[in-house]
């Protein structure tokens, strides 16, 4: 007996969804990034207005100064929808989970200098709680943010941010053995010690901004466009020419992350500025505000690592900032 397999070509009734279709000028296949972006955003029939806020909608284009023709007109160059974002996570949680998992098992940090050990201790500890304000400042921007484009790519932060402040409270686990106190004690400068106190200061002013875009500027753009450096960059490589290239291993997330952050943070806002004059003069204003108060916020932690270079180290920061400012349209 023989088989005959044959083949069926069938044509699609439509090849992407009616409303990507619109957006696209015809019905020709869309990437799973626009199907999974374009035109999500609830804009109507809302059942009852905020009693906090009764003057807006549940969802309201009103809540930021910027305005925009189109909110979609934002791209994620990294193309990330859910699927995307997970599958690309797992990549850098895998690599990651080694690494600790490799520091763990041969005791590396056990064998560093007593006095680099501190340095450690009282450097990147205590960030884990402006990880968890770049969380929370995030969720605002996911919560009352306008657009799909915008919102997703927020959510996105939001959970990253909380998975960097986790590993750096698993660096201070495998310090102290699983005990806690190495944590206890970075709580404690947070809240107590005077070097940290403008940089706390700041976090907790960020958390009581209404504007949801200033809060992207002030967080993703600004805040992280001179702690990552300050910290994550030269103070890292410091430690690691000083014996510490352990803690870059344990660190390696956060490089990966910020150098990826950079991407989608800088398109969002160029898009913004080149959208009007009037919204590139307000993300500037904005702009040159937050800079000066993270800068001065900053300052105590830069003396804390690099002392009699903490001028230089900060204004290395700045001058990264700067030109990636330059970039997007934005005057320094």
């Amino acid at each position: 007996m023989s088989v005959e397999i044959r083949t069926a070509s069938i044509t699609p009734v439509r090849q992407t969804f009616s409303h990507v279709a619109r957006r696209l000028g015809s019905d020709k296949p869309a990437s799973r990034y626009q199907e999974a972006t374009f035109d999500l955003q609830s804009d109507c029939n809302f059942h009852y207005r905020p009693l906090w806020d009764a003057e807006r909608e549940l969802y309201d284009r009103r809540r930021t100064a910027v305005e925009m023709k189109d909110w979609y007109a934002f791209k994620d160059p990294r193309q990330f929808y859910y699927g995307a974002y997970v599958l690309n996570r797992s990549k850098l949680q895998e690599t990651a989970e080694k690494n600790f998992e490799f520091v763990e098992k041969h005791a590396a940090l056990a064998v560093l200098p007593k006095g680099l050990v501190r340095r450690i201790k009282a450097i990147l500890l205590p960030l884990r709680h402006l990880e968890y304000a770049a969380n929370l400042n995030n969720c605002h921007i996911s919560a009352y943010g306008w657009g799909a484009a915008i919102t997703q790519a927020t959510t996105f932060a939001m959970v990253d941010r909380l998975a960097i402040g986790q590993y750096l409270t698993r660096i201070g686990l495998l310090i102290d053995g699983n005990t806690g106190e190495s944590l206890k004690l970075a709580k404690d400068s947070w809240i107590n010690d005077p070097t940290w106190q403008p940089l706390r200061k700041l976090a907790e002013q960020s958390l009581v901004v209404k504007d949801w875009f200033e809060l992207f500027v002030a967080q993703n753009l600004v805040l992280d466009g001179l702690v990552y450096p300050l910290v994550y960059g030269r103070f890292g490589s410091e430690l690691s020419q000083s014996g510490g290239s352990v803690v870059a291993m344990l660190t390696e997330f956060m490089d990966d992350w910020f150098a990826e952050s950079v991407k989608w943070v800088d398109a969002f806002v160029k898009t913004a500025v080149a959208e009007s004059p009037q919204n590139a003069a307000l993300i500037a204003g904005w702009t040159h505000d937050w800079t000066e108060r993270a800068t001065q916020a900053l300052a105590p932690l830069a003396r804390l690592m690099y002392f009699e270079d903490a001028a230089p180290a900060l204004d290395e920061a700045r001058a990264k900032l700067a030109a990636r400012l330059t970039k997007i349209g934005l005057a320094t």
